[in-house]
């Protein structure tokens, strides 16, 4: 690996003094791939830890039989910090060739995607790189590349959350896809699911592997995020919605005109098979009262003698479409 054993980059704070963030890179030998460590704020660093995975997915190559160690040498205020962490890590795995002492500020919402919505920071220096539409607007720019987000296909499918509540309602499950090239690597490192437990990150990274591997085309060309509308929600029916959602993204699923709703689960993913799950009465309610024009509902096959009298016509008769389904299709 022709890249340093330590790099640095700077950012601003808002008084205007400098943080200094410093990557180490060492053999992984079995540890994580990137660990960040901010004094006195675990949750910080996690975050960050985070940012790092999340910009990595726009590289169509990476090498991940080292860790990298980041660290700062006092608490960054804010998210101002964000460009820097990712560009320490460029730097100390010869990703990226910066010149001289370099200052950078900004933060993203969509890592994941090479994009930088901003900076936080007021005043600095000329020579600082500013994050948003008017600095570095995407992570290509550091090497005159084109945006990195025009390589990256997303698709998002809707699932819904039963509880029992009067706020039941549909939650969304999105999945973004960038093409690997090169040695293909482990489903695993290719796949995050920011914001969630690591029980779900499990659960998301087994169902993606079987699913595609029932696919035949899948396994380890992707670098994958998955995002979730919101994650504070218990049970498996979201599943399919995933498994569908990815497929869409990576070209081996119909498009549906609208939305495609979705709920199921599987333990036999890497059959294609689907799976029924819990609440049927009340989640076709749902799906019903939220379906719309164009929209595509897919449920589990064994629902199908199951469905309230009515159901399917029902959606028909709102402009939608319905099908259940035994196992995910082959295009």
């Amino acid at each position: 690996m022709n890249s340093p054993a330590q790099a640095v980059c700077r950012t601003r704070l808002p008084d205007g003094t400098l943080l200094t963030v410093t990557a180490s890179r060492r053999e992984r030998a079995g540890r994580a791939d990137v660990k960040c460590t901010v004094p006195g704020d675990a949750q910080l660093a996690e975050r960050l830890q985070q940012v790092v995975r999340l910009a990595r997915h726009t590289e169509a190559k990476i090498d991940s039989r080292d860790q990298v160690v980041l660290s700062v040498d006092r608490t960054p205020a804010g998210r101002d910090c964000e460009l820097a962490f990712v560009l320490a890590d460029r730097l100390v795995r010869g990703v990226w060739h910066g010149r001289g002492d370099i200052v950078a500020n900004g933060w993203s919402d969509a890592w994941q995607l090479g994009r930088v919505d901003g900076h936080d920071v007021a005043d600095a220096s000329p020579d600082t790189l500013l994050g948003g539409p008017d600095g570095l607007a995407h992570l290509g720019q550091l090497d005159g590349h084109p945006d990195p987000s025009a390589r990256v296909s997303s698709a998002r499918a809707w699932f819904p959350l039963h509880s029992g509540g009067d706020g039941d309602g549909l939650g969304w499950v999105e999945v973004s896809v960038h093409p690997l090239e090169g040695e293909r690597l482990d489903e695993e490192q290719t796949i995050a699911v920011p914001g969630t437990d690591a029980a779900r990150q499990l659960a998301v990274r087994q169902a993606l592997a079987g699913a595609r591997h029932f696919d035949g085309r899948g396994l380890g060309r992707w670098r994958t995020t998955v995002r979730f509308g919101d994650a504070a929600f218990a049970g498996r029916s979201y599943e399919l919605a995933l498994v569908l959602a990815d497929r869409i993204a990576r070209g081996r699923e119909f498009i549906p005109r609208a939305r495609l709703l979705a709920t199921g689960c599987s333990d036999a993913w890497h059959a294609g098979r689907v799976d029924g799950v819990d609440g049927l009465a009340p989640k076709c309610a749902l799906l019903l009262r939220e379906a719309g024009p164009g929209d595509r509902i897919v449920l589990p096959h064994a629902w199908r003698d199951a469905l309230p009298a009515g159901f399917a016509d029902e959606v028909r008769a709102r402009g939608a479409s319905v099908a259940c389904v035994e196992r995910i299709g082959i295009i």
